[in-house]
């Protein structure tokens, strides 16, 4: 997993000329309702100007457009409130979870995740200048990426701000995902065996094939891990391809060297 963070010193007064059409607005201010900000302190109406800015800066330069999502926008808020209490802004305070730790505890689902922190004295200044530092427009304009979450908090006469950008990963449940990868073995004219016991058991191991049953001996095992389920390994669709097998078992487990919360798919497929 690649995690991209850069701190951004304290922001000057440049305010941006940077204009949100009304309708824009009235399709952004649904977000600003989608996390419960603390009374008093947090400002979501900021957290949406930053959200649209950012779409508009990628819409002008070609990129899509990121979704809200509420969870990376639930760990900014508690990451700015942080900041707001300690002064002086950082990715990471003493006793403070990681970013993905903390993104991953507010309920975000990613495979990439990057940030962009700033105070400064409006939502289109601190814009502005992210736009103008190279590290933090490289984050807000990442390609790779596809969610947005924000938060603005005001305090000691200045506004601290957290922009948390990631990749998401669809959380699927095991049998979806065994369902997603049988469809694209089918495609070989592999049969695909009802039941995934022998594949299951041999994704919560790292070496060795499962055991042989009655007129089932398998011949081949492909364990691997991933943040994407649009394809299969190399290796595996040059097995399938060859003609030398007629059935599959396939079966999903929890990753390995990852949070439960968060990142990939592990799956392994028995060849028979």
């Amino acid at each position: 997993m690649r995690i991209a963070f850069k701190a951004l010193p304290l922001l000057v007064a440049v305010w941006a000329a940077a204009l949100v059409a009304p309708a824009a607005w009235a399709q952004y201010g649904q977000y600003a309702q989608q996390y419960a900000p603390q009374p008093g302190r947090a400002r979501p109406d900021d957290a949406e100007q930053l959200f649209a800015l950012a779409n508009l800066e990628r819409m002008h330069a070609g990129r899509e457009t990121l979704k809200w999502d509420p969870a990376l926008a639930e760990a900014a808020l508690q990451h700015c409130l942080r900041m707001a209490k300690e002064g002086p802004i950082a990715h990471r305070y003493g006793g403070e979870q990681s970013l993905t730790e903390r993104a991953a505890a507010a309920g975000a689902h990613f495979s990439l995740i990057e940030e962009n922190i700033a105070v400064g004295p409006s939502a289109d200044a601190i814009n502005e200048e992210w736009m103008h530092s190279p590290p933090h427009r490289a984050n807000l304009m990442n390609g790779s990426v596809d969610r947005l979450g924000a938060a603005v908090v005001a305090a000691r006469g200045t506004l601290y701000a957290v922009e948390d950008f990631s990749t998401a990963v669809q959380q699927l449940s095991r049998t979806e995902i065994e369902a997603q990868v049988a469809d694209l073995i089918r495609v070989s004219g592999v049969s695909i065996l009802p039941n995934p016991t022998q594949a299951r058991e041999a994704c919560t191991t790292s070496e060795g094939m499962p055991p042989s049953r009655p007129g089932m001996q398998p011949r081949f095992l492909m364990r691997w891990q991933s943040s994407s389920l649009n394809a299969l390994p190399k290796v595996l669709t040059q097995k399938l391809a060859s003609g030398q097998f007629r059935s599959a078992s396939v079966g999903a487990c929890m990753p390995e060297g990852t949070h439960d919360s968060f990142s990939a798919y592990r799956v392994a497929v028995v060849l028979y």
